[in-house]
């Protein structure tokens, strides 16, 4: 009999205590994978937000403004316009793409059917500045923002709740506070961004159409928000401090009310949030880690009971022939098979766990083979390091002196 079936007996001999004994490995491995799920999830999360995001990306929105020491409302004496979108493309030459935006809510209107939207109007450089791929269609040019003319691109979920198939989408004419469009596009699926909201819920036109026709702007050239893409991440400061500086000079506002205009490195604020998470997700890998290093403390002294349990087996074994080292490698075997048997039904117990947590609170979770591996390799690992100072022990024994034990 080989000393790993000469293990497996002993174990299934003390079924219950085997199985009492895996417990603490059952719940490490368990909490180790989800936790590190949680975090995958979160952090791909980040990633694909990033992505949607576009990259290098600068948010420029109006402030507040001192006047006589008082601190005006946000936006007050300085509203943005599409001068200064043209003004920021032909003196920073660094800005590859501006999306000038300004939105608002509406009822759309097709056939029959209905939905309320976002309503954003925009300018040629939405899809590029933003980072969205359009499914079918195009874009609309330079030119009919400049005609206000009336068409329109749509997200998928504003197409499925029209149109039931957005395939039927392009080229209808719907009505947004009574004003026909046509759907020149169909926006490709973002999802949520990185405040829940969902990205392919809106309807985006030319600004000027939106601001003459549908939102009802006092100047059709009024600008809400600008969203600019720099060539590269190392200019991302310079073009900040450029566009701010040049924002003050075209509206003739002083040194002083430094807060007229806001600038923020939107990108930086999603990588801050990647890092927050890393930092989180270690805490929770460290706490699942100990709850593991708990677990394989339990296994020793489980072993170490064992071992004085079968003392009088350990020294008959003994007289029989088996040496010492026979004796550690069982001992050794029969720890890192109750290790990896904790590691297994953990490891299927966490799955379950995952599964659940995703599809009823509805977290991202992202299961790694890589993580699943090493920690099943590692608890086994565990179980060879806790086990071994109870196996030699068992080893060492006299063999007179463990027959004559009571």
């Amino acid at each position: 009999m080989t000393l790993t079936q000469t293990a497996l007996q002993s174990l299934r001999r003390n079924l219950m205590r085997s199985i009492l004994t895996t417990l603490g490995i059952i719940i490490g491995i368990s909490a180790v994978i989800i936790m590190f799920a949680l975090g995958e999830g979160a952090q791909r999360q980040v990633d694909q937000q990033i992505q949607n995001l576009g990259s290098n990306l600068l948010m420029v929105r109006t402030g507040t403004i001192n006047s006589a020491g008082a601190q005006g409302a946000a936006g007050q004496r300085t509203r943005l316009d599409m001068g200064d979108v043209y003004a920021i493309k032909a003196s920073i030459p660094e800005v590859t793409a501006i999306a000038a935006t300004s939105n608002g809510q509406a009822q759309i209107i097709w056939g029959n059917q209905n939905w309320n939207t976002r309503i954003e109007g925009a300018n040629a450089d939405i899809l590029i500045a933003n980072n969205w791929r359009l499914l079918d269609g195009r874009g609309f040019t330079e030119s009919e923002v400049r005609s206000s003319a009336k068409v329109a691109v749509i997200g998928q979920t504003v197409a499925k709740e029209l149109f039931g198939d957005p395939s039927f989408a392009l080229n209808a004419t719907i009505r947004v506070n009574k004003v026909p469009l046509t759907i020149i596009g169909l926006l490709d699926s973002k999802g949520q961004d990185m405040r829940g909201n969902d990205q392919d819920d809106t309807l985006i036109m030319p600004i000027t159409t939106a601001n003459r026709r549908v939102i009802g702007a006092d100047n059709v050239n009024h600008v809400r928000r600008l969203t600019l893409s720099v060539d590269k991440a190392n200019n991302m400061d310079v073009v900040s401090d450029e566009v701010e500086r040049l924002l003050m000079q075209r509206h003739r506002i002083s040194a002083d009310n430094s807060s007229a205009f806001i600038v923020m490195n939107l990108s930086a604020m999603l990588n801050t949030r990647a890092e927050a998470n890393q930092v989180f997700n270690s805490l929770l890998a460290g706490v699942a880690a100990v709850s593991l290093l708990v677990g394989g403390i339990g296994v020793m002294n489980i072993m170490l009971v064992s071992v004085t349990e079968r003392t009088r087996e350990i020294g008959l074994r003994m007289a029989v022939g088996a040496r010492p080292k026979d004796i550690l490698y069982q001992f050794l075997i029969e720890s890192a098979l109750l290790c990896l048997l904790g590691a297994l039904v953990g490891l299927a117990l966490s799955v379950i766990a995952i599964f659940i947590i995703e599809n009823q609170f509805g977290w991202p979770m992202a299961i790694s083979p890589l993580i699943m591996s090493v920690s099943v390799i590692g608890t086994a690992l565990i179980g060879i390091g806790f086990g071994f100072y109870p196996a030699f022990k068992a080893a060492n024994l006299d063999p007179i002196e463990a027959l004559r034990y009571e």
